[in-house]
């Protein structure tokens, strides 16, 4: 009776190391810096709206830097270039001559972040996968001094939305590379000339205008497509 206890105690043991992992074993490894600093290079695509003369189609770069406040919760401010294009329409002109371009549109974003880490301050083997999202201030710069916009269409400053998704890479507890995808959402606000007919093509059918916008919405949702990749610095 005496040897009972001991021959349960024998084999709970093995079951009992069974259970989680080892720390050497484990997939899991804690990540113990709180803030780090991102370096990176980005791809946009896009249509720049119905029209097309909305910033699109480029490169982009820039920093960031991010601070973890709990274990899943983390803030970020960014400051980033974005290289792109855009289509110019004359208003005036006739139809089959009024689109020019691509000419260069770049825009400056500065963005306030907030990510949430999907496997807290841990990664699992060496991956830390994440959702977030940006509201960002977007400022357009001037056309080149070449061009002519007789339209007078301006991207302009505006604010935008970013959701975003993506993975950090660790190669260890200080570097770690960074894959994100993400979507801006910003307004485009087109030129009352838009809405009119056009004094070199003028419509005789008033339902065919000729008109850029014939169905008169001055306004609308777009944005683009950016995929980003860098490498961070954790301290």
């Amino acid at each position: 009776m005496r040897l009972t206890p001991l021959l349960l105690l024998a084999l709970a043991t093995p079951l009992a190391a069974q259970v989680g992992h080892q720390p050497s074993s484990s997939p899991y490894s804690d990540l113990p810096h709180s803030k780090s600093l991102w370096v990176f290079y980005g791809d946009v695509a896009g249509d720049g709206g119905r029209i097309h003369v909305g910033p699109h189609n480029g490169k982009s770069y820039g920093l960031r830097f991010d601070l973890r406040l709990s274990a899943p919760l983390q803030f970020g401010l960014s400051l980033s270039r974005a290289e792109l294009e855009r289509l110019v329409v004359s208003a005036d002109d006739s139809v089959s001559n009024r689109v020019d371009g691509p000419v260069a549109q770049n825009v400056t974003m500065f963005e306030v972040a907030v990510q949430l880490n999907l496997t807290g301050r841990k990664s699992w083997h060496h991956l830390a996968p994440f959702v977030g999202g940006s509201l960002g201030y977007a400022g357009g710069s001037a056309l080149p001094a070449s061009v002519k916009d007789s339209s007078g269409y301006d991207f302009g400053g505006k604010l935008f939305l970013a959701p975003a998704a993506g993975v950090r890479v660790y190669l260890g507890q200080s570097i770690h590379l960074r894959l994100e995808a993400r979507q801006l959402f910003w307004q485009l606000k087109y030129p009352a000339r838009y809405i009119l007919e056009p004094a070199a093509e003028p419509s005789a059918d008033p339902d065919k205008p000729n008109a850029v916008l014939p169905d008169g919405k001055r306004d609308q949702w777009s944005g683009a497509r950016e995929l980003r990749v860098g490498l961070g610095f954790s301290f």
